[in-house]
């Protein structure tokens, strides 16, 4: 790696021109500058300045020394900040995986508020469904899961709390044959047509599916933005939140129906490992602690429309 009075006598050289001026702009005598230069071609044994013409530059190997010691020292520099960090108790990253219930929308601010902190730790964000939630905490591929349904898994030094319960209606678009059927929906009336699922992104446990009955065709789409839209198209019918297809059943783009067996709301969880507590998720999970974000986050962001 260069020294700093090497990398200053490439830059001097390089944005000056001339030894006389790159000489001034370092402080030093013109033969000093130039006994160093020529210290620095002897070292890498390659010719670095162009002397033939009326103005001094670098060569193709200079210019690719200059530019190479220039990035090494950022990345130096970089290194011994996320050091300092890491020594003052901050992540160097924080992977954040909701499920794909929640959108990006409803922890924005928050970046914003974490950015403020000045911490240096690089934030993440992706999200899963259903087990592959907890799958991306047990696989090390999340520092925490914000959102993710079922009772916690065996997962060593495992840590939770809850957010609350979602709440789930079972709709149908208008034109559907079980908007005109009697209430309650008996199971065998549900089997016999087709379910919108959510598909399950576990790569390893097996897939499940809330909400179909034994037998039942099944649609798998990739969000539940997606089951939504094709329920409403009468692509198919199935549980959806509440809370976010309000607007739908307002406007009688989707019709709620009562079913025999009604669907339990989900208890939906914030959980991590307790064996990489750094200061940011701390703050993390004291912000995803407040009573008003875990109402916001309950109720899913946007409604549907």
């Amino acid at each position: 790696m260069l020294s700093e009075d090497e990398l200053a006598l490439l830059d001097a050289i390089r944005s000056s021109g001339s030894l006389s001026r790159a000489a001034a702009r370092l402080g030093k005598a013109p033969s000093t500058v130039s006994h160093q230069a020529r210290q620095l071609e002897s070292r890498f044994d390659a010719l670095l300045f162009d002397r033939r013409r009326y103005r001094l530059q670098l060569t193709p190997a200079g210019q690719l020394l200059a530019d190479e010691a220039e990035r090494l020292m950022r990345d130096a520099a970089r290194m011994a900040q996320r050091v300092r960090q890491v020594a003052n108790g901050w992540e160097d990253r924080l992977w954040i995986v909701t499920d794909e219930l929640f959108e990006f929308d409803l922890l924005a601010p928050l970046v914003a508020d974490f950015d403020a902190l000045q911490s240096g730790v690089s934030l993440r964000f992706s999200s899963e469904v259903l087990g592959g939630t907890w799958e991306a905490l047990r696989d090390g591929r999340a520092s925490v899961i914000v959102g993710a349904t079922n009772e916690p898994p065996a997962i060593p030094e495992l840590r939770w709390f809850e957010l609350g319960a979602m709440e789930w209606v079972f709709a149908v678009a208008p034109a559907h044959p079980l908007a005109r059927a009697k209430a309650p929906l008996q199971r065998d009336e549900i089997a016999a047509h087709r379910a919108v699922v959510v598909a399950d992104s576990a790569r390893v446990s097996g897939s499940r599916a809330y909400g179909t009955v034994g037998g039942q065709a099944a649609l798998a789409v990739p969000s539940m933005r997606a089951k939504a839209l094709a329920q409403r198209q009468g692509l198919g019918v199935g549980w959806l939140p509440r809370q976010r297809v309000s607007a739908l059943l307002a406007r009688g783009e989707l019709v709620e129906k009562a079913t025999a067996n009604p669907r339990e709301p989900n208890v939906l969880y914030v959980a991590w490992r307790g064996s990489s507590e750094g200061r940011a998720l701390a703050w993390w999970l004291e912000r995803l602690r407040e009573p008003t974000l875990k109402q916001r986050l309950l109720a899913g962001g946007r409604p549907y429309d």
